[in-house]
């Protein structure tokens, strides 16, 4: 690089890191900070929204203090006629502080049903393929606090249990644990990301499903919405779900256990081995070690829905388990032992 290209990148990272200066984002800055420990490249998942780009924003300004590489991606679902002009405007907003964003984009049939689902483990099936592609361990993801809260709400509706309700976290692994997911805003609410965008942008997409309640989700940030008005109180519904993470915590430990203790890989055949004790445990380390062994051998990033392992439980404690196919793997028992393999 000459000296004059030099000095233009030099002045434009100054640029960058002068918003610093305004003492709201300045904060907003040290909690993402604080969220981060991380010494290697990463990649940055970016839309239109507020807290997309104000997640862009936060880790250009850690990449420039910390003198680490990073990329930005940002995925065209192609599921509206405006998606493709969007991703190109935010391409461009970006580059006002020397934020180059790389397009991915969905092709194929598209969803008739369950489309938010669909479209986001789409979404992520197209940015971890990009991570491993480029040798990228960190994947930055723009979920905050009022996110968590939808989830935890969202999750009860569903009738989930502890493992559920939390399952929103900062650090976690893609199905094949090569790309960690981290979410460095979960402790930031969605005003002071809206804040940010303005002030540094100007500019944020509205995505029109945003206002559209024939999702759940969105009756849910609405409903959320409603509730503040009335008083809710974020700081104890926070400390509510970090009381049930500590809890959570303690019952991994023993899922852990019997997944190692109870169990055996058989690597050339591909199979795993469920001897007889890992059925002799409480139920809710049943069944969080048979939703674990299902998911890693299946290799699927979410989980199979409870209901379906709670009737898998069911048949072989009652001896009337033949062979099923569940999360894309084949479940036979054998005498006192259960099978598991990947279905081709």
């Amino acid at each position: 690089m000459n000296q004059k290209n030099l000095s233009v990148k030099n002045k434009t990272h100054k640029s960058v890191l002068s918003y610093l200066n305004d003492k709201k984002i300045f904060r907003t800055f040290k909690q993402f900070e604080g969220s981060l420990n991380i010494k290697d490249k990463f990649a940055v998942a970016v839309s239109g929204g507020a807290d997309s780009l104000s997640l862009a924003f936060l880790a250009k300004c850690f990449s420039l203090k910390n003198k680490l590489d990073v990329k930005y991606y940002i995925v065209d679902h192609k599921l509206r006629k405006e998606s493709s002009t969007e991703a190109k405007i935010v391409i461009n907003i970006l580059k006002k502080i020397s934020i180059n964003c790389k397009i991915l984009t969905w092709n194929g049939k598209k969803p008739s049903s369950n489309i938010q689902s669909v479209a986001r483990d789409k979404r992520y099936s197209l940015l971890v393929k990009e991570c491993k592609k480029n040798k990228i361990k960190y994947l930055l993801l723009g979920h905050h606090l009022d996110d968590l809260f939808e989830n935890f709400l969202i999750r009860i509706l569903r009738g989930s249990g502890l493992n559920g309700l939390i399952s929103l976290n900062k650090h976690s692994n893609d199905k094949d644990n090569n790309t960690k997911i981290l979410r460095p805003l979960l402790d930031l609410e969605k005003k002071d990301l809206t804040y940010l965008a303005k002030r540094i942008f100007n500019f944020f997409v509205e995505d029109p499903s945003n206002k559209n309640e024939n999702f759940k989700r969105i009756r849910i940030r609405n409903l959320l919405s409603s509730l503040e008005k009335e008083g809710l109180d974020k700081k104890k519904f926070l400390l509510t779900i970090n009381n049930l993470k500590d809890s959570d915590k303690s019952i991994k430990f023993y899922v852990d256990k019997n997944i190692k203790k109870n169990s055996t890989f058989f690597k050339e055949k591909k199979i795993l081995i469920l001897n007889k004790f890992f059925f002799d445990q409480s139920h809710e380390v049943i069944f969080r070690s048979l939703t674990k062994v299902i998911q890693t051998i299946g290799q699927k990033y979410y989980p199979v829905r409870g209901k379906s392992i709670d009737e898998l439980i069911k048949k072989i404690q009652s001896n009337s388990l033949t062979k099923v196919t569940l999360g894309s793997c084949f479940i036979e028992k054998i005498n006192e032992s259960v099978l598991i393999s990947r279905e081709n």
